[in-house]
C-alpha cells in the first residue's frame, strides 16, 4: 500500500519489452499497480484500439489491478503535430487525437498526453500557435470526455506558460517529465517553479546523460531527478503518480526491479516534500497576537 501523500509507482508500456495486456501481466509482476499506454501504429506496437483490444485490457488490468493512468499517441511524433490545416498530415493528427481520447475514455484512464518531438517540436512561433489550436480542440473533446488533455514537451518557461494560456482550457495540462527539457538546455526545476499551477498529476521520472539516447537508472545520470521532484513538492500539483519512462525494453527484470527500487525512494521524497510545503508555519513561541 502507498502511504498517504506519497504518490504511487507506474510504467510506461512503449519502455517496455511488451505492450498491451502483456504489460499489465509484467507491471504485476513487479508489484506496480498503474500503467500508462501509447496508442502504437507503425513502427510503434500494435494499434491499441485494434477490435476487441481495449475490452481485453481493460478486463486484464482490472483483474490484475493495475490502474490505466494514461494514454498517449507517440505516432504523433512521426506526423507532425504542426502540420499545416488543410494537409493531409493534419487530418492524420486529428484522427489520432479522436482516437486517443476514445481510448482513454474506453479505459477509464483521467488523462491523455501528446507529445511534441521531431515533427511535431514546437520551435518557433508559428509552431506553438498551430500546436495551441490543435490542442485547444483536443482539450475541448477530453473535457467532452471527463478527462484531462497535457502536453509533453520541452519548451522553457515562458513559452511554456504561453502556451497554457493559448489553448486557454481549464481541462490543459503540462506534463512534467524530469529529463527531456534539460536536455534540451532548459532547467526542469525552472520550468517547474514558473509553471507548476499547471501540471498533470502524473510526471515522468527519467533519467540521462545528456547527448545520447541512453537511459541509466534513476540517480546515475546528470538529469538532476531529485532536485526537480523537490521543485514539484514545493511549486507543483498533489502528485497521483511517478511513472518510470527509463528504456527497459530489453527486458531486464534485476534491472527494471533495481530502477523500480529508486522510484519508490523518490515517491517517499516527494511525498515528504510536499507534506512539508504545505505544513502551516508555527508562530515563535511568544510573538502570538502581536
Amino acid at each position: 500500500m502507498t502511504a498517504p501523500g506519497v504518490p504511487s509507482v507506474a510504467l510506461a508500456d512503449w519502455r517496455l519489452p511488451v505492450r498491451g495486456a502483456a504489460a499489465v501481466e509484467l507491471a504485476r509482476r513487479h508489484g506496480v499497480r498503474g500503467l500508462q499506454f501509447d496508442l502504437g501504429g507503425p513502427g510503434r506496437g500494435p494499434w491499441l484500439d485494434a477490435p476487441g483490444r481495449l475490452a481485453r485490457l481493460a478486463r486484464a488490468a482490472r483483474a490484475a489491478e493495475v490502474a490505466p493512468l494514461a494514454v498517449t499517441g507517440n505516432v504523433l511524433n512521426d506526423i507532425g503535430l504542426t502540420a499545416p490545416e488543410g494537409t493531409l498530415a493534419a487530418g492524420r493528427v486529428r484522427d489520432v487525437l479522436r482516437r486517443v481520447l476514445d481510448a482513454a475514455a474506453e479505459l477509464g484512464a483521467p488523462l491523455v498526453f501528446v507529445p511534441s518531438f521531431r515533427r511535431s517540436a514546437i520551435d518557433g512561433e508559428g509552431a506553438l500557435r498551430r500546436t495551441a489550436r490543435v490542442l485547444r480542440a483536443a482539450a475541448a473533446g477530453a473535457a467532452d470526455r471527463g478527462l484531462h488533455l497535457a502536453s509533453e514537451n520541452t519548451l522553457a518557461p515562458a513559452a511554456a506558460l504561453r502556451l497554457v494560456e493559448e489553448v486557454g482550457s481549464p481541462a490543459f495540462r503540462l506534463l512534467l517529465d524530469t529529463y527531456n527539457p534539460r536536455a534540451a538546455g532548459v532547467d526542469p526545476a525552472a520550468l517547474v517553479a514558473a509553471a507548476g499551477a499547471w501540471l498533470a498529476d502524473q510526471v515522468h521520472a527519467k533519467d540521462g546523460p545528456a547527448g545520447t539516447d541512453a537511459t541509466p537508472l534513476l540517480g546515475d545520470g546528470d538529469g538532476a531527478v531529485a532536485a526537480t521532484l523537490d521543485a514539484v513538492a514545493a511549486h507543483g500539483p498533489a502528485v497521483r503518480a511517478l511513472v518510470l519512462e527509463n528504456d527497459h525494453r530489453s527486458g531486464d527484470p534485476a534491472r527494471l526491479d533495481a530502477d523500480l527500487r529508486r522510484l519508490h525512494a523518490l515517491a517517499e521524497r516527494l511525498g515528504r516534500g510536499r507534506a512539508t510545503a504545505a505544513a502551516p508555519t508555527t508562530e515563535t513561541k511568544g510573538t502570538a497576537g502581536r
